[in-house]
């Protein structure tokens, strides 16, 4: 029961609980087919598959300068308090404004970066709002009153699908142009922001206010083939990188045991993954995500985390 490694980018929705059909037969001692590995020889083929992937990413690499974030553009600065209402709004990109947003783009930002800083052009907070705005793209437009059924109705008449409050846009009450924290190849940085705050969730919203044209695409990895160990499973995004401390997510199957945690470190990247005990029976074929965390012997810093299957680097899960 092969686990598939390209759940990076797919909604937290579809990813089900499960386990996946195997494209390969587990390696048992010595090779042979069909006997379970033990822990040590998942270790080793953990070992032996990061290094081949901290070598296809040599040191200074492009992902070394400039700015290339792995996180969502739109960040939330301070503690939302969320209603149900609230979130969906966020969520969807559902907004209104009552300030006046400038159109003209500012002077150059810097983004601050723990190896130093880089200059970057700026959008207006006009631009920026219109690209935080997603309204009529979602599923959020403004609250309809509950309609109840007319007196003449039945007792079985049902009432309007869309109850009061399920729904309503986020209201933009002033803008200022400052910083937000952003997960980027080159660790955690301070980047320029608009800075929105709204009303009904005592948060600001935060729009990085880069210029498209001025943010780096994310490096193709250059994986080397897949390994032979179906027991190893892949990472699918990280949920906090702080000091020595990475928390990520493993799409491990529902039937799976032994979940265990796994990290190689190099001085220019950190490569992450995961094994389990696969069950002997049969199983649906969906995956989950299961949060685990690593200690590393130095700080994150600089490093790009990586994924020991795909040899892609980790994005940072939002929501």
């Amino acid at each position: 029961m092969r686990r598939s490694a390209a759940l990076l980018g797919l909604p937290l929705m579809m990813i089900l609980a499960g386990c996946a059909p195997a494209a390969t037969e587990p390696l048992g001692p010595g090779g042979a087919v069909g006997t379970p590995p033990d822990a040590a020889q998942r270790q080793a083929a953990f070992d032996r598959r990061a290094t081949e992937i901290a070598g296809a990413w040599p040191p200074g690499g492009t992902w070394t300068s400039g700015y290339t974030p792995l996180q969502d553009p739109t960040v939330l600065v301070g503690e939302p308090d969320f209603t149900p209402a609230t979130e969906a709004a966020f969520q969807d990109g559902w907004y209104r404004t009552v300030v006046t947003l400038p159109d003209t783009r500012p002077a150059d930002g810097t983004a601050r970066f723990l190896d130093g800083s880089t200059e970057l052009p700026l959008i207006s907070a006009a631009e920026a709002y219109r690209q935080l705005n997603q309204g009529g793209q979602g599923a959020c437009p403004e609250a309809e009153p509950a309609t109840a059924p007319p007196a003449t109705a039945g007792p079985d008449a049902a009432v309007s699908s869309r109850p009061q409050g399920a729904c309503a846009p986020l209201t933009v009450t002033k803008v200022e142009l400052g910083t937000a924290p952003v997960h980027t190849t080159r660790g955690s940085a301070q980047v320029p922001a608009w800075l929105f705050t709204v009303a009904e969730i005592g948060a600001m919203v935060a729009r990085v206010a880069v210029v498209p044209g001025a943010v780096g695409a994310v490096p193709e990895p250059h994986t080397p083939p897949a390994p032979t160990l179906r027991d190893l499973v892949s990472a699918q995004d990280i949920e906090a990188a702080d000091g020595t401390t990475i928390t990520y997510r493993l799409g491990v199957g529902s039937c799976d045991t032994g979940i265990t945690p796994l990290v190689q470190e190099h001085d220019h990247v950190i490569v992450v993954g995961g094994t389990v005990v696969l069950p002997t029976d049969g199983c649906d074929d969906m995956l989950n995500l299961h949060p685990v965390e690593v200690t590393l012997a130095a700080p994150v810093g600089t490093r790009l985390v990586l994924d020991a299957l795909s040899g892609a680097p980790l994005r940072l899960a939002t929501g």
